[in-house]
């Protein structure tokens, strides 16, 4: 059966919470009032029950109680609500009278719990976001985007997943740590999507990186990390040789491994090419080149293998090919800057996409945003980008790389 009584003090109470009177920012006595409609209420208006008595009856208790003023509907008095405004001089004894704790002593135990912390969790993303909820709380503002007030659990297992993601240095499973940090298998991925938001908001270069991708960077992995190369190559890992010169779609190699690689016998190899999608990998030759997929954004274990490529091969070519489309070019962006290695573009110039362009897609509204923020960015992308993104634009075209063919 339902509590009208606290079930409207309530929703009046999260009014008051969230209004500019609770904030301090507006001095004068607003209304804090809940309408009475079908919307809202709709057994008040439901002519084959008995609610209309109960409701009534609740109402009127808390107006004796001082906690509330019903307004009726004019010429309808004592027989129709129009709508039950809060008495903002008795609020404490409503916090009481529905047992709840009032926003302003929920925030002071969060702060407490966050200035706390901050000795501790001294990584920067984590810093970062408690900064901001510091700062939010210190001023009255809310800050359920990210956690709940009345959940104080809650948001130390969501301060101690962000900390404990950046601090990690030992390549894993998502699952095993979940259980190493949460004795819970599952617990890292139920909070997925609010640790996801954390680090795209708080961290560097992650603004348009899924949740997995951030993982990686922090050697965390959904299933096991390969990476794909072949070409005209040879290799050490520990004490055995492998050649892949003759594996038409060539070899896959754990993340795990990756650090063991020495390479070797290379005199052909003219040009490396990291290619971003997995089709286009094993469908792409080139005689005098080393290919090897990312994946779309590389991560640490793939950046120190390129890293190794080019101090063995300090002279070749360096060229990334993937997707004509904002991604496309922000991989690209932040493979040159996170290596150091002078990457060129390749295949993703606007002669290629005029050449398949029968096989583009429209742009999305986020596309636009993206690359219109690209052009704006003075540091952002070379001549020949901004060329392509220009045609993009005034096209309203993108391209999968997938599309493009020798």
């Amino acid at each position: 059966m339902v509590q009208y009584d606290r079930k409207i003090l309530n929703a009046l109470l999260d009014s008051y919470e969230n209004s500019r009177l609770f904030t301090g920012e507006n001095k004068r006595n607003i209304s804090i009032d809940f309408p009475f409609h079908k919307k809202k209420i709709p057994a008040y208006f439901d002519e084959s029950s008995y609610e209309y008595e109960r409701i009534h009856s609740s109402m009127q208790e808390l107006e004796e109680q001082g906690y509330i003023r019903i307004v009726w509907k004019r010429g309808k008095e004592n027989h129709i609500i129009s709508k039950v405004v809060l008495n903002t001089e008795h609020v404490e004894q409503a916090y009481e009278y529905v047992k709840r704790v009032p926003k302003t002593d929920l925030a002071l135990t969060t702060i407490g719990l966050l200035q706390e912390c901050r000795g501790s969790c001294d990584t920067p993303v984590c810093q970062k976001f408690m900064r901001y909820l510091l700062e939010r709380l210190d001023s009255n503002r809310t800050v359920k985007e990210y956690i709940d007030l009345e959940n104080t659990e809650a948001t130390k297992l969501l301060l101690r997943g962000v900390f404990e993601i950046e601090r990690n240095e030992k390549q894993c499973y998502l699952r095993e740590f979940s259980i190493k940090v949460f004795h819970d298998s599952k617990m890292l991925q139920s909070m997925s999507g609010r640790l996801g938001k954390i680090f795209r908001t708080f961290g560097e270069d992650t603004e348009e990186k899924d949740f997995a991708q951030i993982l990686a960077e922090y050697g965390i992995y959904h299933t096991p990390n390969y990476v794909y190369l072949k070409g005209k190559v040879s290799f050490w890992i520990h004490e055995t040789l492998y050649h892949i010169t003759d594996l038409k779609q060539g070899i896959g190699i754990s993340g795990e491994d990756l650090s063991a690689i020495r390479f070797c016998d290379m005199n052909e190899i003219r040009r490396v090419i990291t290619i971003e999608n997995l089709t286009t990998f094993f469908r792409w030759e080139e005689t005098d080149a080393l290919i090897i997929y990312l994946g779309g954004y590389h991560n640490s274990v793939r950046r120190e293998l390129l890293k190794n490529v080019y101090e063995a091969l300090p002279d070749a070519e360096y060229c990334h090919f993937g997707d004509i489309d904002a991604g496309g070019f922000e991989i690209y962006e932040d493979l040159c800057k996170k290596t150091g290695i002078p990457f060129r573009m390749y295949r993703m110039d606007l002669s290629t996409l005029t050449a398949y362009e029968e096989y583009g897609r429209e742009l999305t509204e986020h596309d636009r945003i993206r690359l219109k923020r690209m052009l704006e960015a003075h540091t952002f992308g070379t001549d020949s980008m901004h060329e392509v993104i220009r045609y993009m634009l005034e096209r309203n075209v993108k391209l999968e790389q997938e599309c493009v063919l020798r």
